[in-house]
């Protein structure tokens, strides 16, 4: 019974995860469309179907796009000539103390997740960043390809082709700033849809050479245009997929939520439905490094979380 005077604390109330319909087999392509209307039009369809996932302020919306970020690192490593997975990925990110260079691929990590972590698309401070993070030095053509940034990123229309010209754009003024190409890319399509953050979509699905041959577009060549709407519609229909089963994930973890009684446990489960991965010293200052890690595994038991690592130390946990 509690002491005169004092009251039990509030739980804090998370709201259920949404649910949307799956997206529709008809557009998930399976063959590279014909000609750029096709193409166009399934990437605008499967598009317009994660437009409601894109928008929704839910927590579990960013952790649907930390998990974009990863898997488009851990698609870029082939780029660099790296052969880090997604697991290694998390931990050169997770796993390095702050301050710390967390090396190539942790910075093409964070590099993708720096895209989706502000509302604000056209401060230059954001482009900026991005070559920072990418290790691009600045010059006169960085400045060009920016500048067709700004213009692409505020003007109305066909957000995939806007991105196909970004990509086609920078590939030509710097064919050295393969990452940056794309990074713009999702930048111009979130933008052009006016999403809250930008959805990272196009670098899991695009191949180098593809990449490579997207500046003959400038000159009315090429199938560039064909070849990017067909893997933003690729890209859409994974993306919805990745959704609906971070939401099932996400409502199971609130199920058990009730049968916790840490009072710090509302504070955890916030975080694991907005964070890729945590370990137990970073889940919350509120809560010790013992506790957490007792937490998490009571949460790993009722099946509502999963250690990430397989690994007896240094573990993380995440949906």
């Amino acid at each position: 019974m509690l002491a005169s005077g004092m009251a039990k604390s509030p739980r804090m109330l998370i709201p259920a995860p949404p649910t949307y319909p799956a997206m529709p087999p008809a557009l998930r392509l399976r063959t590279l469309p014909e000609g750029p209307a096709d193409a166009g039009f399934a990437a605008g369809a499967a598009l317009a179907s994660l437009h409601a996932m894109a928008i929704d302020e839910h927590p579990i919306g960013s952790l649907w796009r930390d998990r974009l970020a990863l898997t488009s690192a851990a698609a870029l490593m082939g780029f660099l000539g790296r052969t880090e997975d997604e697991a290694a990925l998390r931990d050169a990110v997770k796993l390095t103390r702050p301050g710390d260079d967390p090396g190539p691929g942790g910075k093409v990590l964070i590099g993708w997740r720096r895209l989706v972590e502000r509302r604000t698309l056209l401060a230059d401070d954001r482009w900026l960043t991005a070559s920072a993070v990418l290790q691009l030095p600045i010059d006169d053509r960085l400045h060009d390809v920016y500048a067709v940034a700004e213009r692409l990123a505020k003007g109305e229309g066909n957000p995939v082709a806007a991105a196909a010209e970004i990509v086609a754009v920078t590939m030509k003024f710097r064919p050295d700033a393969e990452l940056l190409a794309l990074w713009l890319a999702d930048a111009i399509v979130a933008s052009r849809l006016k999403w809250l953050r930008p959805v990272p979509l196009l670098a899991a699905e695009i191949k180098r050479k593809d990449l490579r041959s997207a500046p003959d577009h400038l000159n009315g060549d090429g199938r560039w245009p064909i070849t990017c709407a067909a893997a933003y519609a690729r890209a859409a229909a994974r993306a919805s997929d990745l959704h609906a089963d971070l939401c099932r994930k996400a409502a199971r973890l609130l199920e058990v939520a009730p049968k916790l009684r840490n009072k710090h446990a509302d504070t955890v489960l916030l975080v694991l439905l907005m964070e890729d991965a945590q370990t137990a010293r970073s889940a919350t200052d509120a809560i010790s490094e013992r506790s957490a890690r007792r937490l998490f595994e009571r949460l790993e038991t009722l099946g509502a979380v999963r250690e990430l690592t397989g690994r007896s130390t240094f573990r993380l946990y995440g949906l």
